[in-house]
């Protein structure tokens, strides 16, 4: 992992019924390349996960969403899970997050069904990500381009689609984040920040 990852600060955005794998694992990755992450929540003090239909395990909250600020933060992970993502979509505090993430062209990572919030946030529009099948309408209905690859990167926007991604999801999610971080480091735009799409 990209040693220039050291001091980067990712948020982790969730709330009760994400997908617990794909917090942790991916949570596992950026930490092993340097990054700090926090779990972020409109949940006070623990937040509970799922594997599949079966609870999960409690994890403590590091930071309200209400309390929340992008300019914060380095990049933000979106795990999935359909219970969470469907209520984070909802919140407005979540919704505005994502947005500032976006206008500062900061890392966007989403798994399976936590591209839902960025559908919400009126982000898909003209982007080419892949979720979740069951997301592939909501995507193109509001104007996005979903594609079935294991991981797909737009600019800033680094998507997969179910667990048996994560090793390709995590993979492509420290390589934008370090890009920017040597991008930030030269102080020139890197090459995800100037809209190249690749997968």
């Amino acid at each position: 992992m990209d040693p220039l990852l050291n001091g980067m600060n990712v948020a982790i955005l969730v709330t009760d019924g994400f997908e617990q794998v794909e917090l942790t694992e991916p949570k596992k990755a950026l930490e092993a390349a340097g990054a700090l992450t926090r779990i972020v929540s409109d949940k006070f003090d623990k937040v509970k996960g799922m594997h599949h239909d079966q609870p999960g395990d409690e994890f403590t909250v590091d930071l309200l969403l209400r309390e929340a600020d992008a300019k914060a933060f380095d990049a933000v992970l979106l795990p999935g899970g359909k219970v969470n993502a469907a209520a984070l979509r909802n919140m407005g505090e979540a919704q505005r997050f994502v947005q500032n993430m976006e206008e500062d062209h900061k890392p966007i990572a989403a798994i399976c069904h936590g591209a839902w919030l960025l559908v919400s946030a009126g982000m898909v529009e003209g982007r080419t990500l892949t979720s979740f099948p069951a997301l592939e309408q909501d995507i193109r209905s509001a104007g996005g381009n979903w594609v079935d690859q294991e991981v797909v990167v737009d600019s800033n926007l680094i998507s997969s689609r179910t667990p048996e991604d994560i090793p390709a999801f995590n993979d492509k999610m420290v390589e934008v984040i370090s890009d920017r971080m040597r991008a930030h480091l030269r102080g020139t735009p890197d090459e995800h920040a100037v809209g190249l799409a690749s997968s």
